[in-house]
């Protein structure tokens, strides 16, 4: 059977979904607390920076992938309008339940679908537009926040986003990366001894928390990744990295 990391554990690779969900079912009712204590708050900058590169309009579909608690999906549902579509996914129920509740307790009803970024239920956005302008199949925009370093096979997962998307449509990957050489011995003191025992003391799970920091020393750089997003099929990505380079936003277009 093949085998692939989970942090700096080697697993089966059918094993691997499984230990990811159970992080996250560990971590979902306190994963917003969690996230800013963690990164003081940066977070919501972070993501808040996403929102404004995403430049969504009216009338636009977006896909939001490992949506989690709905802080994406909650801030394009604004922009998109009652003309407009905002869906929102996550392969883990548990994380996806809390934000669905958390939407539906500041007025907004979002579709909300449990399923895997590596495999989409959604149809090809290759129709682009319809002749009269209508909307035809696929998203004008999709979106995965610190989640794709979570997935098995991310170059099947960033296919699917292509896929899905509509020709001209645009894909945000917000997601931890390598921060510059000045903070990486400051960043790994922080990341293995605080964060552990941060999530010991308030989430009652450090193993969660060593996973998190484990998986980020896992995951691609952001030269790696615009690579990965251009044999997707993503013809052009910029890449504008955050916080020293500790988080950075790749954005690509569909050919």
């Amino acid at each position: 059977m093949a085998q692939t990391h989970f942090g700096f554990e080697t697993v089966d690779e059918a094993q691997k979904a499984q230990k990811v969900r159970a992080v996250f079912d560990s971590v979902a009712a306190r994963y917003d607390l969690m996230n800013d204590l963690l990164s003081g708050g940066l977070h919501r900058a972070w993501k808040a920076y996403a929102v404004a590169v995403a430049g969504v309009q009216p009338g636009m579909q977006v896909l939001d992938i490992a949506g989690g608690t709905g802080d994406l999906a909650r801030a394009f549902a604004r922009q998109v309008g009652e003309t407009g579509r905002v869906v929102l996914t996550d392969i883990n129920e548990a994380m996806l339940r809390v934000g669905r509740d958390r939407l539906l307790d500041q007025g907004l009803v979002l579709p909300t679908v449990v399923c895997d970024g590596e495999r989409l239920p959604f149809p090809d956005g290759s129709g682009g537009r319809a002749a009269d302008g209508s909307a035809g199949p696929g998203f004008d925009l999709v979106s995965v926040a610190f989640g794709l370093r979570n997935m098995t096979h991310k170059e099947a997962a960033l296919r699917e986003m292509a896929r899905v998307l509509r020709p001209g449509g645009r894909l945000l990957v917000l997601e931890f990366s390598q921060p510059a050489a000045a903070l990486r011995k400051p960043y790994d003191w922080y990341s293995f001894q605080v964060m552990p025992r941060l999530g010991r003391w308030v989430a009652g799970d450090a193993d969660s928390y060593r996973y998190l920091a484990e998986s980020i020393r896992m995951h691609p750089d952001a030269a790696a990744l615009k690579a990965m997003m251009k044999d997707a099929g993503f013809g052009h990505v910029d890449v504008h990295r955050l916080a020293g380079g500790i988080v950075a936003l790749h954005v690509g277009i569909r050919c």
